[in-house]
């Protein structure tokens, strides 16, 4: 069935590889606007719990992804002025319905904005994204919106968004452990690296001074200290002088004092 198979392409956008979370909620949005009956334009939020100055919790914006400019202003606007049906369905945790802005009386200084940037009905749906124990403080809602009043089917498009809602929160579940798993081999080989030309710096030392390894680490680190420096930096102006390689600025070398 349709419905199926658009969740399903919904939830798969967050399983390429190499795929970052704008990507992701950029085409959600996309699909969403493309493949719901009567939506025009389609606006997914990720959320984030924060506990406020006066200890109360309050959701601030992660990143966000709409179908079109339009929807990105009126949704901005929301935000800042705290009205409106995006803000409501976070902050209460439900599913808020618009049949027609114009009938609305909840939010009225987000009409205006609304009917000028052609949000006149849609269904938001907040859905908690998945997390380790601990880690369970983010949210999306998935919304999707018509330039038409009373422009949505409620049998079919109310049951479809939560759906849609339920299979992106999973989907940037994975999204965001693809960018934790990357964010940790970038990081392990950038300790590679260090740890590398610490060594290379380190032999250079020990042939010079004739020392072991724990001296010319020593050496190494009493002139990063002395300069201010880390350690590393203080190895690689070593080897690239030591390697014919000139170095951005010339640092006092360990074996000269």
């Amino acid at each position: 069935m349709w419905i199926e198979r658009l969740a399903r392409d919904i939830g798969a956008l967050g399983q390429a590889e190499n795929t970052t979370l704008e990507r992701a909620l950029d085409q959600m949005s996309r699909a969403a606007a493309l493949g719901v009956p009567g939506c025009s334009a389609a606006l997914v939020v990720v959320w984030r719990e924060v506990a406020g100055p006066d200890g109360s919790a309050r959701h601030v914006v992660t990143d966000y992804g709409a179908s079109h400019a339009d929807l990105s202003e009126a949704f901005e606007y929301q935000y800042t002025s705290d009205q409106g049906p995006t803000v409501e369905a976070v902050r209460e945790m439900r599913q808020v319905r618009v049949g027609d802005v114009l009938r609305e009386h909840r939010w009225p200084g987000y009409t205006s904005m609304a009917v000028q940037c052609g949000d006149r009905s849609s269904v938001t749906q907040p859905s908690l994204i998945p997390g380790d124990e601990g880690d369970d403080d983010r949210v999306v809602t998935f919304g999707v919106h018509s330039g038409r009043a009373d422009a949505f089917d409620e049998d079919v498009v109310v049951p479809l968004t939560a759906l849609l809602a339920e299979h992106a929160a999973v989907a940037l579940l994975s999204v965001g452990r693809q960018a934790d798993v990357a964010r940790e081999t970038a990081h392990m080989r950038r300790a590679m690296s260090a740890r590398t030309v610490i060594d290379q710096a380190k032999g250079i030392i020990m042939h010079a001074r004739a020392c072991d390894a724990d001296a010319a680490f020593a050496a190494l680190r009493e002139v990063a200290q002395r300069n201010r420096m880390k350690v590393v930096d203080v190895a690689r102006d070593l080897v690239r002088e030591n390697t014919g390689s000139p170095a951005r600025v010339r640092r006092p070398r360990p074996d000269s004092g």
